[in-house]
């Protein structure tokens, strides 16, 4: 693509953010040409444009629009009739249908891609145009950036990228899981804490106090269990988090946009919850923060290795860049920029510098999953925190509607991630609704027991970032109370399901594996520790067929057998197991299921 349009939106291979460039398949522009409906005055409009602009050999271009995604095209909209102003209405509504109750829109720039832009009076009056729109839809515009383009015509023209927001009425808001990585005091928890807090850490650690779960934590300054922070944004977005003493309620209640950070443990001894948290919670993003004086030390490389191995979006945070001089974080910068290139990453690293970037990194991550956005900043002084901010503000989300659509027509399926016994509610069990949809007094059977057994119980209320919630859609972490349900019963790995689904129990299955690294060889009788989504337990090596025995870097296809209960596995799923330093990846090809279950 033209070099121009790299000066004007970055890297410039697209601009596609969520379901458009997702759905393509492809990455760049993966983007087929749109056939519009126009009505007449708008094509007379468009003809008299084209007749006073000559385009030259430099007229930059973006790719052409996509008739699905979130990316609307506009070259202006001055005084539209009232009928075209319905029809742009409607056209508004299904790209913020597209998008999740996100859309941007590219106004100054024709079908095709070409950036023709617009005079100040005219921008002016389709921004204008734009509000009405946003009104009657109920939704709230934000600007996200304005450029002039500049090629051979005396008037200076503008093109601007404006960010529609709007929760669907039927939910409460956009949910994106940010799962938080990286070494031992590389800065993670308090980094959340001043995101979710609004304060500034003091340097000694203030700011992740609240993150803490157990007193060891708060002595030793060391997380060892998965929590949870928020922070939200609103329709018009600005930041919304616990400062001005909001609840989680009051949070949910104003905010239309929620990222919910998963804080793992960076110490090599929790290494074991760390992929617990990646595997079981299903994280859309992950966030890997690095030290800016240490550089990658520890388990970096490992948790790196983590999330690519289950293909989860990574973007880095240079954390503590006021402890060091500015040729220190540069030398940081050039060490993970290192990395990140070596042939098993294949990453293209971007590093942020200014709001601009922030935009076109938060764009280009979600189309192409080998972009990596790299941020520097401070808890301490807040130096570049706002474009951390930025990003999250504008990050679309990956799954369009229509998969969400598929997903909540099938049957209902619930993972069991933690357990719990509050006072006068009984037993609550939290976890992610995989599929279907989860209402308040359903009847649904969970399992399985040691042997292979479901039991009947039923969903008493629903919570969800710690607010009430009525409905529970595919895709979503809620935690559910479910009354007096004998809490001995339950176990994490277990999966609550509708009764009428026939689960798959098996005590062994195969799967086809890559030995990422092992000391010595891996044969038939060698335990593992095998992780498959939210089951984590110990298998033994039943048979590697074709072989003897496995080497690090080779492949076979693998019969495991659960040594303590059978499991509900899913044929497709990724497998990650370890034991000591073995590592291994790989999908569950085939499922070898005990005899069909009773109901107890």
């Amino acid at each position: 693509m033209d070099a121009r349009v790299s000066e004007l939106f970055g890297s410039g291979n697209g601009h596609s953010s969520g379901s458009g460039g997702v759905s393509s398949g492809k990455p760049g522009n993966g983007y087929g040409v749109a056939p519009k409906k126009a009505s007449a005055k708008n094509k007379k409009a468009k003809a008299r444009l084209s007749r006073n602009f000559k385009p030259s050999n430099n007229t930059p271009y973006l790719p052409p629009e996509a008739e699905e995604g979130n990316i609307e095209y506009k070259l202006k909209l001055v005084n539209p009739t009232q009928y075209r102003f319905e029809h742009l209405a409607t056209q508004m509504k299904w790209r913020l249908q597209e998008g999740r109750g996100e859309a941007v829109y590219q106004i100054g720039v024709e079908d095709n891609g070409m950036l023709v832009g617009l005079s100040e009076e005219e921008m002016r009056a389709s921004l204008k145009t734009l509000h009405r729109l946003a009104e009657k839809v109920g939704a709230d515009i934000t600007i996200l950036r304005e450029r002039e383009v500049d090629y051979d015509s005396d008037v200076p023209r503008k093109i601007a990228e404006v960010l529609i927001r709007k929760v669907p009425d039927d939910q409460q808001f956009l949910d994106l899981r940010v799962a938080v990585l990286g070494n031992v005091d590389s800065g993670k928890s308090t980094l959340l804490g001043v995101l979710t807090q609004g304060e500034l850490d003091n340097g000694r650690g203030r700011a992740r106090l609240n993150l803490f779960r157990h007193l060891h934590e708060i002595q030793t300054g060391r997380t060892s269990s998965i929590s949870f922070e928020i922070l939200g944004f609103n329709s018009k977005g600005e930041v919304v988090n616990y400062s001005e003493s909001r609840t989680a309620e009051e949070i949910c209640e104003s905010a239309s946009k929620m990222i919910t950070f998963i804080d793992l443990a960076g110490h090599h001894k929790y290494l074991k919850t760390t992929i617990f948290g990646l595997t079981s919670y299903c994280p859309d993003f992950a966030m890997l923060v690095v030290s800016a004086n240490t550089g990658i030390a520890g388990t970096t490389r490992e948790h790196l290795g983590l999330a690519m191995a289950l293909k989860v979006p990574i973007f880095i945070v240079i954390s503590k860049v006021d402890l060091c001089t500015r040729a220190t974080v540069e030398r940081t910068v050039r060490q993970l920029e290192r990395v990140l290139k070596q042939p098993g990453c294949n990453k293209v690293p971007m590093v942020v510098s200014s709001t601009d970037d922030a935009v076109t990194a938060a764009q280009q991550f979600a189309q192409s999953p080998s972009i990596t956005p790299i941020f520097t900043l401070s808890s301490v002084s807040g130096e570049s925190l706002d474009l951390l901010k930025v990003f999250f503000n504008i990050i679309p989300p990956l799954s369009n509607s229509k998969e969400q659509e598929e997903l909540m027509q099938q049957l209902t399926e619930f993972q069991v991630d933690e357990i719990y016994t509050v006072p006068e509610v009984g037993t609550v069990v939290g976890g992610t609704l995989y599929s279907g949809i989860c209402r308040e007094g359903d009847h649904l059977v969970v399992g399985p027991t040691d042997s292979g057994q479901f039991h009947q119980l039923t969903v008493g209320s629903i919570q969800r970032n710690r607010s009430a919630c009525r409905v529970l859609r595919a895709g979503q972490a809620a935690t559910l109370a479910l009354g007096n349900f004998d809490r001995s019963l339950l176990r994490k790995g277990m999966v609550m399901v509708s009764p009428e689904m026939d689960p798959t129990i098996c005590w062994m299955f195969e799967a086809e594996i890559v030995l990422l690294f092992h000391a010595k060889t891996f044969h038939k009788g060698f335990q593992v520790t095998v992780h498959i989504g939210n089951v984590r337990q110990t298998a033994t090596v039943e048979a590697v067929y074709g072989k003897e025995e496995l080497r690090t870097g080779e492949k076979a296809v693998v019969l495991f057998k659960f040594i303590k209960h059978p499991e509900y596995l899913k044929v497709g799923a990724k497998v990650l197991f370890r034991e000591g330093v073995t590592k291994g990846i790989g999908l569950v090809t085939k499922l070898l299921p005990i005899a069909q279950y009773q109901p107890s």
